[in-house]
């Protein structure tokens, strides 16, 4: 049976959360911050959780994939970075967005979650004023029990405003953006905006949600990771490695395309995956690195510590991506990094640095899963840098390759 609600034009919803599913027909839209409420009107019927024939009975298609739209985000950046739009701005943007939703007649709602463990996972609500967005972005999420978003106490909001005027952006003082749409994002409200056709963006899309999820999980006990997962027989591995390594290998990995999460008792994953949303605790953690010096070996056993240092370093031949992460940081990598080595310690998961660009040892994808496997039944020697030359060099703010003897300590910095 469909839900769904027949509203005057005049009924403003601006109520509480926990009112919002008081009645399976009576639905209202609204998100509630600490300085002002921002509501939707339903102009005629809002549609709930509908499924994918429900959509499509309702003209959702599928619509062609888009990638590289511009995503602005605003609130907490770790290391004191800009935000790329400016409160005033995201404020203005979501008025517009919030009356030009509240202007069509009909408009799609759909609850959902990010994170396969509704132990410390994020309840997600969906605005939009299309089905074929509605199609596009309900499955990315999880399925979450009828109420959960109302009493949730962090609930992230997405609107999405498909036929919304392509000038928009720059009518608010955003400047010129993609034809194709945009991404606005603000961390500090839990609000995401898709303009035009952004949510046919899904990579983009999730890098957006991720930054607004990340703070939440972290803050529920779960680690949000920029990592995949190996199954080998009856263990779990978990792999850190550059995209390029994991994509020439992606056969032989648990499908996931944007993290996982590491939870008190098991791994799961962000967004759905068509597959298993739960594993065991992982029996060892590889961390490949890129480094042609000479300086870190083909393959070393890591202490804990020091597996928490190179996986905040993220070494890749010169650069470093912390916590293997190149998508937008909404919490502190160094918090992160400890929490990871505390995990590693107390569970006493082994951890292992692998050397994917070793002069002439090159490894790449399936090799790389290869000597995963080999690695773990073999008595891999402790770390150890071949140039007892090298010295690491850090502060808050940067990092140099690559010996460490002391890595509890560096992550006290």
């Amino acid at each position: 049976m469909l839900q769904r609600l027949n509203v005057s034009t005049s009924q403003c919803l601006n109520v509480s959360m926990s009112q919002c599913l008081s009645s399976q027909y009576f639905y209202h839209l609204s998100q509630t911050h600490r300085q002002s409420t921002f509501g939707v009107i339903v102009k005629d019927q809002a549609f709930l959780n509908l499924n994918s024939s429900q959509l499509q009975h309702k003209g959702a298609t599928i619509a062609e994939s888009l990638s590289g739209l511009p995503l602005l985000v605003r609130g907490h950046v770790p290391g004191g970075g800009p935000s790329e739009i400016s409160k005033p701005h995201f404020t203005k943007l979501l008025k517009q967005v919030t009356n030009h939703i509240s202007s069509i007649s009909n408009i799609f709602v759909h609850d959902g979650a990010i994170g396969s463990s509704p132990k410390c996972d994020v309840k997600v609500r969906l605005i939009s004023d299309n089905p074929s967005a509605m199609l596009s972005l309900s499955h990315m999420l999880w399925e979450t029990p009828t109420r959960a978003v109302s009493q949730d106490s962090c609930p992230l909001t997405v609107y999405v405003a498909t036929s919304i005027s392509p000038g928009i952006g720059e009518s608010i003082g955003l400047g010129s953006k993609e034809n194709d749409g945009f991404i606005a994002a603000d961390i500090e409200r839990s609000s995401l905006i898709l303009c035009g056709k952004a949510f046919s963006d899904s990579n983009t899309t999730k890098e957006a949600l991720a930054a607004l999820s990340w703070p939440v999980i972290f803050a529920r006990g779960g680690l949000p990771l920029s990592a995949r997962l190996l199954v080998s027989g009856d263990s779990v591995v978990l792999l850190f490695a550059p995209k390029r390594t994991f994509k020439s290998c992606r056969d032989l990995l648990v499908p996931s395309d944007a993290g996982v999460i590491l939870y008190s008792n098991g791994l799961g994953f962000l967004f759905q995956t068509g597959g298993s949303n739960l594993f065991k605790l992982p029996a060892s953690v590889f961390l490949a690195s890129s480094d042609s010096s000479g300086v870190i070996p083909s393959v070393s056993k890591l202490s804990p510590g020091q597996a928490a240092y190179h996986f905040l370093a993220g070494y890749q031949n010169g650069k470093f991506i912390p916590a293997y992460n190149k998508g937008t940081w909404s919490i502190d990598p160094l918090e992160l990094a400890k929490a990871f080595m505390s995990k590693l310690k107390d569970d006493q998961i082994s951890s292992y640095l692998f050397n994917v660009n070793g002069g002439e040892n090159n490894v790449n994808g399936k090799d790389f899963a290869k000597v995963v496997q080999s690695t773990l039944s073999e008595n891999i020697p402790p770390f150890q840098a071949k140039n007892t030359h090298s010295k690491i060099i850090s502060t808050k703010n940067h990092l140099n390759p690559i010996s460490c003897d002391h890595s509890i300590e560096l992550l006290k910095f």
